[in-house]
């Protein structure tokens, strides 16, 4: 029987990056299986040399686990860029996000904010703080725990307005997307794919990893709330 290629991901990326191994599976006859946690944990356990064949997180994470021996050295493969999108309880007024003044009064408005631990979160704490109100903002901003969706969070009324990335939001049910942040501080995360140290099957991985960068991959991708990385 055909080993499983087995990979472990971050959230963001567990619908396309589903998607894409039951393709590939169907295509190849190789089947994949990819766990997807919070992403610090993922980077973490991959660190830790957990055994997987194959990682996919954003791309400066993969780049540290490169560094530190966890992931082949130049195995990166750039799959999706991911962008943020802002979501309410359904039936809940639509706050103004359609520019950066908008959305920084929409911001200052909100009972609570909701965003995530993974790099889109910490983006958004430097962008408050470059704005100026993240003093203002200090007993409001709720961060979701790893692994959990800040969707999830709003959906049960816990976060008035939530931040994350759309691949991670368009797929719950009791939320409201309002759209997009505006083009002028989106915020975009490259997520890439690599080959663990410890796999046996590096040539293989290979092979997936082209497959989920290729043209094949890009309805899938935008499905997903993502487009294929640049």
């Amino acid at each position: 029987m055909t080993a499983t290629l087995q990979g472990i991901s971050s959230m963001a990326t567990r619908q396309v990056l589903n998607e894409l191994a039951k393709a590939y599976e169907q295509r190849s006859g190789r089947p994949v299986a990819v766990e997807s946690v919070g992403g610090v944990d993922a980077a973490r356990r991959v660190a830790a040399g957990e055994h997987f064949d194959f990682v996919v997180l954003a791309a400066d994470a993969i780049d540290k686990l490169a560094a530190s021996g966890q992931v082949v050295a130049g195995s990166r493969v750039d799959l999706v860029d991911s962008g943020v999108a802002i979501a309410v309880k359904t039936g809940a007024p639509r706050p103004d996000v359609s520019t950066e003044d908008a959305l920084k009064r929409s911001v200052l408005a909100a009972a609570t904010v909701g965003y995530s631990t993974g790099p889109s979160g910490v983006a958004l704490v430097k962008l408050f703080e470059r704005w100026g109100i993240a003093q203002e903002l200090q007993g409001r901003l709720v961060q979701a725990p790893p692994g959990v969706p800040v969707g999830s969070l709003v959906a049960r009324g816990d976060v008035a307005l939530g931040f994350q990335q759309l691949s991670e939001l368009i797929h719950l049910e009791g939320i409201t997307i309002v759209g997009p942040m505006p083009a002028a501080v989106q915020i975009t995360t490259t997520f890439s794919g690599a080959v663990c140290t410890a796999s046996p099957q590096a040539g293989d991985v290979r092979a997936l990893l082209a497959f989920m960068a290729s043209p094949e991959a890009e309805a899938a991708k935008r499905r997903n709330g993502m487009e294929p990385a640049a």
